[in-house]
């Protein structure tokens, strides 16, 4: 029998060798050495060397040790990247908490209702708009430097906003201008969205595909939303101001703008080394792959002859002598191979990622989806930045009693007025359970799918292959079987929540809780729940149904929708909320409530002639929000059932 001694090794980049299954050959004779000399079979000493074959089991079980350590280093470096993520997604909704200080906005810089929701309107575009970008940045550099880009941002922000505000309001000596303001949260914007972009696609990449990757996304974005929650707490029970009797004031604007602008630089520029993504190579390869048969694609230029990929790297061992001519031309080509190599990684991760965002664009479903989730954010991103002036709503106008201390009729004010940054950390914590909730139970609950499913054309091997199983008109009308145990679709779950989040928006909409601040909670735990959901399940389902290569791009193109629907409703609401307190009505208004304007004089009658009382200033905006989110659950509908929808194409979600 011919000796199988030659058997192929292969090597990676680092030149360790890769064991394969074509190494070992049972029933072969043992490797002998090659006896060029006595001094090959023998030391001085009069002991035998060791033979081939025991240098190749060495080999063998080094190589094997090493593939063991690259791959804890890899798992190391996967969860290390995932628990900064979570961190950063703990800094990050930072903008969350804007309705614990903007009150103070209007009382202290005597904005009006519209230039308060200017100011949070502005943050919602940079915070929305560039979200496209910054996954492109994910997907193509890494998460790494968008997180010390948003660092950087945070930074300049907050601080530009701190100062604004300590110069004071209004027409006063040295204050700021109005559009200073502005300006200082448009970087506050771009922050928030860049770095918690850098987050969501570190654990999507990394996680997307396990058996919880539901799980795996629904933490760094529920955190995303808990940092609203306690960022606040720490402003309005750490950082706030005194009063004259030494009780607990308002928060303190300045330093709490202080605190964020150092802990958002801080945990951007340590996110800049941490996050990570492990096994990006093998991602791009198995798309590029499953993209080649899928069948939907022509005759693309990437598939067409190119230069040939180097087929290893080995080593050359120099000893203590000089390299000969042929050793040193070896290396060089090596080098120029390896460079090749490189390069065409490049060439075909950027052709993987173009044509995965023209596939996401064709899909008239992705419209559909974000359409919805634009009908859906709109509403809950108004109600959590005007938070804080809806409940001032609720009770009637404070006046100054004997004792010096603010009360509305007959009630102190300090003591029995329920406070934003209260609901504030209630919308927070319902978000965040929500999130939680939802991205547990779909990877529990929601039917398994195939991690190439989108890429399955007409004339796919996959969809080939599977109607040889069917009769010839299943395949059109069926998805793929699915296993025994009880399964509930993703889309069940995000239109169950956002039903739940419209029956909090008819609360405020029918004036049921005007002069009964206290139940409140009801509105803050169902605005919060379905909206958190929303954010939680639709970057989900995108995963799902269009894979995690390029999820950076794709959950970026749809996150953009909320800048619209956060600009037209905060509009709205500014509006009619302006409107009902120029009305001065201070009898009730067609049985909605009581609306009045506080008297006094100097500052404090200028602060009071731009805020509104009474059910007037908020129920036809939250009438219309309840509309709006019903529209988004046919259109999600739609998208699941409809013609040319996922359950038709066989897609699972």
């Amino acid at each position: 029998m011919p000796s199988r001694s030659g058997s192929r090794r292969r090597s990676n980049d680092s030149g360790t060798p890769l064991i394969d299954k074509l190494d070992y050959h049972p029933g072969g004779r043992l490797l002998q050495p090659h006896h060029h000399d006595a001094n090959h079979t023998a030391t001085s000493s009069g002991h035998q060397s060791p033979s081939y074959a025991g240098s190749f089991f060495e080999e063998i079980a080094e190589g094997i040790a090493t593939q063991q350590r690259q791959r804890v280093s890899k798992e190391v470096l996967r969860y290390v990247a995932f628990a900064w993520a979570i961190i950063n997604c703990l800094g990050a909704g930072s903008i969350t908490a804007y309705s614990l200080y903007a009150p103070l906005f209007q009382k202290r810089l005597h904005y009006t209702q519209l230039q308060v929701n200017g100011v949070s309107i502005t943050a919602e575009l940079a915070m929305y708009l560039p979200v496209p970008l910054w996954g492109m940045l994910c997907d193509r550099l890494g998460p790494g430097i968008p997180s010390l880009i948003a660092g950087t941002f945070f930074g300049v922000g907050y601080i530009l906003a701190a100062f604004a505000y300590a110069s004071g309001g209004g027409d006063g000596d040295g204050a700021w201008p109005y559009w200073v303001m502005v300006v200082a949260f448009i970087p506050i914007g771009f922050g928030t969205s860049c770095m918690y972009l850098s987050a969501v696609t570190t654990c999507a990449k990394n996680f997307g595909r396990g058996k919880y990757k539901g799980l795996a996304l629904a933490l760094p974005i529920a955190c995303f939303g808990l940092s609203g929650m306690w960022e606040s707490q720490i402003g309005s029970n750490l950082l706030y101001e005194r009063r004259p009797d030494g009780g607990k004031g308002d928060v303190d604007v300045y330093r709490f703008f202080l605190f964020l602008g150092c802990l958002l630089l801080g945990t951007g520029v340590v996110g800049f080394f941490a996050l990570r993504i492990v096994g990006e190579e093998e991602l791009i390869d198995e798309a590029v792959e499953e993209l080649e048969q899928s069948g939907l694609l022509a005759d693309s230029s990437f598939f067409q002859p190119q230069r040939s990929q180097p087929a290893g790297y080995g080593t050359v061992a120099t000893g203590d002598r000089r390299l000969s001519v042929e050793e040193v031309h070896d290396l060089h080509q090596k080098a120029s191979e390896h460079k090749a190599w490189l390069a065409e990684q490049e060439r075909k991760k950027t052709w993987l990622l173009n044509e995965e965002t023209r596939l996401f664009l064709g899909d008239h479903t992705m419209w559909w989806l974000a359409a919805g989730f634009f009908l859906v954010t709109g509403p809950g991103e108004a109600f959590i930045n005007n938070l804080g002036t809806i409940i001032g709503t609720l009770y009637p106008p404070p006046t100054s009693s004997s004792s010096g201390r603010e009360t509305a009729g007959d009630v102190d004010v300090g003591a029995s007025m329920t406070t934003a940054a209260t609901h504030v950390s209630i919308v927070a914590i319902t978000s965040t359970l929500a999130r939680i909730l939802t991205g547990t139970l779909t990877d529990l609950l929601a039917p398994t799918s195939s991690p190439h499913q989108h890429r399955r054309g007409p004339g796919s091997l996959a969809n080939s292959t599977a109607s040889l199983l069917q009769q010839p008109g299943d395949l059109q009308h069926s998805p793929p079987s699915t296993s025994g145990h009880l399964e509930v679709s993703r889309l069940t779950f995000l239109i169950t929540f956002t039903l739940l989040m419209s029956a909090g928006q008819l609360l405020l909409a029918t004036g049921f809780l005007q002069g009964h601040g206290g139940l409140f909670w009801l509105v803050s735990a169902s605005i919060g729940a379905g909206y958190g959901a929303a954010f939680s399940l639709v970057p989900i389902i995108i995963s799902v149904v269009w894979g995690v290569e390029n999820f950076g791009t794709n959950w970026g193109i749809v996150a953009t929708v909320p800048a619209a629907g956060a600009t037209i409703w905060g509009l709205v609401y500014g509006g009619v909320y302006q409107w009902a307190a120029d009305q001065r009505v201070t009898g009730s208004a067609l049985g909605l409530g009581m609306m009045g304007m506080a008297s006094g004089d100097g500052g404090k009658q200028r602060a009071e002639d731009v805020l509104c009382y009474g059910a007037l200033c908020y129920a036809p905006t939250f009438w219309a929000m309840a509309a709006s989110v019903w529209v988004a659950c046919g259109l999600w509908l739609w998208a699941w059932r409809g013609p040319g929808g996922w359950y038709r194409r066989g897609i699972l979600v």
